[in-house]
């Protein structure tokens, strides 16, 4: 097998050395542990010795980072269980059952998500090849591919696998060369082998084989669907570059792309090249088309095992000094990683169900909602994925989005506003139209209705108990779109509080009596302008048969995740006299806030609603401290005065990265003040600056770059999907917000 470190990049090498270093420091520390251990062997007839072999003490030596090397808890000795793990559901369907992909997978996925994964076969083929695509279509085109060790871990903070390090810059004639000439050497063909075959090769090779790293091409901007209008896969619906932008897509609301959720990416691989344990981000649909090459094999995990998974994980992969969390959230979070690799036969041996798919060129693979899956190529292939949601999505998007705030993670979408907006469409189509629908968008709607009618009822309630506050509240209009809240990331769209200044958003899942504005300034409740609108929508919905019972039932059950984590709130409302949808008594309107297009109605609007503070708060001192902004994704738009009117403290501390940029606040509150953030899919500007409760006076702040560049899974203002991991790792360390972050995914959904 021919060894390719003399030419990876120079990232590699000092990569590896660093690694090196640390292995032998620990080296040494476990020769010294053990030189003591002999001492006291010969005082004690060699007990001390026994002892400490039984407390599982391993002498790696001054081993290469990627040498291989025994883990006791991935025995890939016997290899039987390849021929146990079953196949997923295989569909062909007709040409015109193949009409429109998502009419077609909301038909399957009664029966198809309980596997997880399926395999579809499409009725159509391209007439234009993807390398012909590649090479002349789209002229010039290259890749960075990405260096995998093929080894298994031991997963606890001395050993993980590193998936970061970059390797070379091919074309894509040149990668497939590379590829094939791997192939060949070992093993003197350059046909396709039996994918059983291929399957307990590549575990034998992951737990003992002589190959020491492969290199993959994932997450590459771009597509090899042809654009020639003979082409019939082409210009077809199932062309991946159109899912995202057709009728029933959720993600059709998003106008501004984010590269492989809204706009597919190219992954291209090599024998070997690997797709680590991952699910997909917010738990989103994902498909993956293969457009040429040898297969892959793949293994998935139904949606409602993913808790189970996670749990054999926490238990049986990681140990416990690597997890970020207690509880069944430790686990997620290390895995949004994309790094964690093992063997499937774990999960059988604890009764996670797994299956299998060997997908071939032509072939769809679709991983449905909260799905965990994993894979390998058998060779040069090229394939290219992209996300999708439709409305059955939301009450799995809506446990996402807690997990994302319970870990303090900044969302990739904007689950609140999307939901607002499908929900008010279909309100509209509801109205308009008076024929039947088949029973997949029966199904459909229903969850967007109940995910809507809990999300309303949330948030009156919550304002509810505003009004009960002791603390100062106005209230203000606004039209503009979604913003982050300060201290659990959460997206707010239909309301949030915050200061005079702008630059604190809390949504109203925090206590407003205890939230200490650094800027002094008094507590003023923003709320949506067509809110009215909103709550009639889901006074609308709840009519309709089953939806108001459902309610009750998830609402007596803690299953409401729009409410988390104040679930028992409607309990503790109800019983001071609340019911759903009552007047609020607001103690006062001070404006309309919208965007700078807005100003003349606003001023308008202003001069007839005078403000007057009611219970003003005379006990608490407000804590100056310093504001934080980072860069997120397109959808979430921040308020373009609060940047006009901020200026950075002369003593901020800034953390800057080899990755980040400076910014000038004036000059990007200029751009984005005429921009005028015209929906909610302008380019956006996180709040991550934090309210701490009265008392916590250690809030520390930084002043973070609005652009990270250098990487080549990131660009201007979030469009990425997931940043590298070495970048998040310097990220953690110079991060002076105590929020938890975890190592970013690097490896795709393949």
């Amino acid at each position: 097998m021919v060894e390719r470190r003399v030419t990876l990049s120079k990232e590699v090498r000092n990569g590896l050395e660093f690694l090196k270093r640390k292995r032998l420091q620990r080296a040494k520390s476990v020769t010294a542990t053990q030189t003591s251990v002999a001492s006291m062997m010969n005082r004690s007839g060699g007990d001390a010795l026994r002892a400490s072999a039984s407390c599982g003490t391993r002498f790696h030596g001054n081993a290469d980072v990627f040498s291989k090397r025994k883990v006791d808890k991935f025995d890939t000795n016997d290899l039987d269980w390849t021929d146990k793990i079953p196949e997923c559901p295989v569909y062909s369907p007709t040409k015109e059952e193949f009409e429109d992909p998502l009419i077609y997978l909301q038909k399957i996925a009664p029966e198809a998500s309980k596997y997880g994964i399926c395999k579809i076969i499409s009725p159509l083929s391209a007439s234009v090849p993807a390398g012909v695509v590649l090479m002349k279509e789209k002229a010039g085109f290259k890749f960075t591919t990405r260096v995998q060790p093929l080894r298994l871990a031991e997963w606890d903070t001395e050993d993980k696998v590193t998936f970061f390090m970059s390797g070379r810059n091919y074309t894509f004639r040149d990668f497939e060369k590379m590829a094939n000439k791997v192939f060949a050497r070992r093993y003197c063909s350059a046909g396709c082998l039996p994918a059983t075959y291929l399957e307990k090769e590549f575990w034998h090779e992951i737990g003992c084989g002589k190959m020491e790293t492969v290199e993959y091409a994932c997450d590459v901007d771009g597509s090899a669907f042809s654009s020639s209008p003979t082409d019939q896969l082409g210009n077809s619906k199932w062309n991946l570059k159109k899912l995202s932008r057709l009728p029933k897509s959720i993600l059709r609301l998003l106008e501004t792309s984010i590269p492989g959720v809204t706009e597919p990416m190219l992954y291209i691989g090599m024998l070997f090249s690997i797709f680590a344990w991952h699910v997909e981000d917010h738990y989103l649909y994902s498909i993956n088309y293969h457009h040429c090459g040898a297969s892959k094999t793949w293994y998935g995990i139904p949606g409602h095992a993913a808790l189970e998974f996670e749990r054999v994980v926490r238990e049986h992969v990681y140990t416990n000094d690597i997890l970020s969390s207690d509880g069944e959230d430790g686990a997620f979070d290390v895995l949004l990683g994309k790094t964690t690799l093992f063997p499937p036969n774990i999960l059988l041996e604890h009764e996670v169900p797994v299956y299998k798919a060997v997908q071939k060129p032509g072939e769809f693979i679709i991983t449905f909602p909260r799905a965990y899956h994993a894979g390998f190529s058998h060779g040069f292939n090229c394939g290219e994925a992209v996300n999708f949601a439709i409305g059955d999505w939301f009450p799995l998007g809506a446990v996402a989005s807690r997990r994302y705030a319970l870990l303090n993670r900044v969302p990739l979408l904007p689950h609140e506003e999307l939901l607002c907006k499908e929900a008010m469409l279909l309100r509209t189509c509801l109205e308009l139209e008076d024929s039947d629908f088949p029973s997949s968008d029966l199904f459909s709607h229903n969850s967007i209705k109940i995910s809507f009618v809990n999300l309303m009822r949330f948030q009156h309630c919550a304002r509810w108990f505003l009004t009960k506050s002791r603390a100062s509240i106005r209230v203000s209009f606004h039209s503009h779109a979604t913003i982050l809240c300060s201290l659990c990331k959460r997206d707010c769209y239909i309301a949030y509080v915050d200061c005079n200044c702008h630059m604190h958003p809390v949504c109203l899942r925090h206590d407003v009596d205890f939230l200490n504005f650094n800027c002094g300034s008094k507590h003023t409740l923003y709320l949506r302008e067509d809110i009215m609108d909103m709550e009639a929508a889901a006074k609308m919905f709840e009519h309709e048969d089953g939806i108001l019972d459902e309610i009750r039932k998830q609402t007596k059950s803690d299953q409401n995740m729009y409410a988390y984590p104040l679930s028992n709130m409607f309990q503790r409302a109800e019983a001071n006299g609340y019911t759903p949808y009552c007047e609020l008594k607001l103690d006062s309107v001070v404006e309309f806030y919208a965007t700078p297009e807005h100003s003349t109605n606003n001023q308008e609007y202003s001069s007839q609603n005078q403000s007057v503070i009611v219970r003003c708060s005379e006990n608490k001192k407000p804590v100056v401290s310093e504001v934080s902004f980072s860069s997120a994704t397109s959808t979430l738009c921040s308020l373009s005065e609060s940047l006009e009117s901020f200026s950075a403290p002369k003593n901020a501390e800034e953390h800057i990265n080899n990755n980040a940029s400076i910014i000038d606040f004036e000059e990007f509150a200029e751009r984005i003040s005429n921009s005028a953030c015209e929906s909610s899919l302008s380019p956006a500007v996180y709040h991550e600056s934090s309210v701490k409760p009265l008392g916590d006076l250690q809030k520390r702040f930084d002043t973070k770059s609005i652009v990270d560049e250098s990487d080549d899974s990131d660009s201007e203002i979030f469009r990425v999907k997931r940043p590298s991991s070495l970048k998040a790792e310097r990220r953690n360390m110079n991060d002076a917000v105590p929020s938890k972050h975890t190592e970013q995914q690097v490896l795709s959904n393949i």
